[in-house]
């Protein structure tokens, strides 16, 4: 999965977007978008896209949102708003749908893949694209602020000024300081508490699969049972023996799922396992 970048216009400026395609030759195929957590990128995701685009024999595209990874990183004195999400999915991912060929006429059955805040984006950009979008898998989404979401964040802020986060995260950002601060003040600042995306998600039309494991250190079940309740088409997965991370603690039954859900995507149907 070799990475390259693309430029578009976005907040008044140009910038530069990571991208990567995962066998770009099937031009028939379905195309599996892969949207990062809050700290990552497309490096972060690692052989996990490509596994799955083998299993399900589509194509896919992973790219790092803007202040991520190879991406145009963001300016020191830039902080983000509440509506940070809402901006990804209703601005930024389709003007980069729009730049690949990948959305209007002719464009091929997409579906996003979003794992963590990248869940939450995609859920926003499903409620926002209506039967346009072929359906969403999202692992781990936040759909409101928690308290445990919020006590594990400021674990990351300590991990992070005490160097180790940090030293982590550089392998896989140009700028570590732009991808965790941005992502960390909007996340524990007072004006986020409130966020709550529950009446957006009653405008999904597509087919949804929410995953969640049993051992989530950033969000419980609510985070994807409240999906359930408001868009009734969502298939529920919990995972034990998993955290915050399905792709990566319990990949090899989420590759399974994926592949069943995306043979028969539900209507009207919630199974929690």
């Amino acid at each position: 999965m070799s990475a390259d970048r693309v430029p578009l216009a976005w907040d008044g400026q140009t910038i530069e977007i990571e991208i990567a395609w995962i066998h770009p030759e099937r031009r028939t195929a379905p195309v599996m978008v892969f949207l990062h957590e809050g700290l990552g990128s497309v490096a972060m995701w690692k052989d996990f896209p490509q596994r799955l685009c083998d299993a399900l024999g589509w194509r896919g595209l992973v790219y790092s949102r803007p202040g991520y990874g190879r991406s145009t990183p963001r300016p020191a004195a830039q902080a983000w708003g509440p509506d940070f999400m809402h901006r990804q999915a209703r601005e930024l991912l389709p003007a980069l749908l729009q730049a690949l060929g990948l959305s209007g006429p002719g464009a091929p059955a997409l579906w996003l893949f979003g794992h963590s805040d990248g869940g939450s984006i995609a859920l926003l950009h499903a409620a926002a694209a209506g039967t346009v979008l072929a359906g969403a898998i999202v692992l781990a989404p936040h759909i409101l602020v928690e308290d445990l979401s919020v006590r594990s964040i400021e674990t990351a802020r300590r991990a992070y000024e005490s160097g180790g986060l940090r030293a982590g995260l550089a392998r896989y950002h140009d700028d570590p300081d732009s991808a965790f601060w941005g992502w960390n003040d909007i996340w524990l600042s007072p004006q986020f508490r409130s966020w709550n995306i529950m009446p957006e998600l009653a405008h999904i039309r597509c087919p949804l699969l929410a995953v969640q494991g049993l051992d989530d250190e950033y969000g419980t079940l609510e985070q994807i049972r409240g999906i359930a309740r408001q868009a009734p088409q969502t298939r529920l997965l919990e995972l034990p023996d998993c955290g915050h991370s399905p792709h990566r603690d319990q990949a090899e039954v989420l590759i399974a799922a994926v592949q069943a859900f995306v043979g028969s995507p539900p209507t009207g149907l919630t199974t929690p396992a």
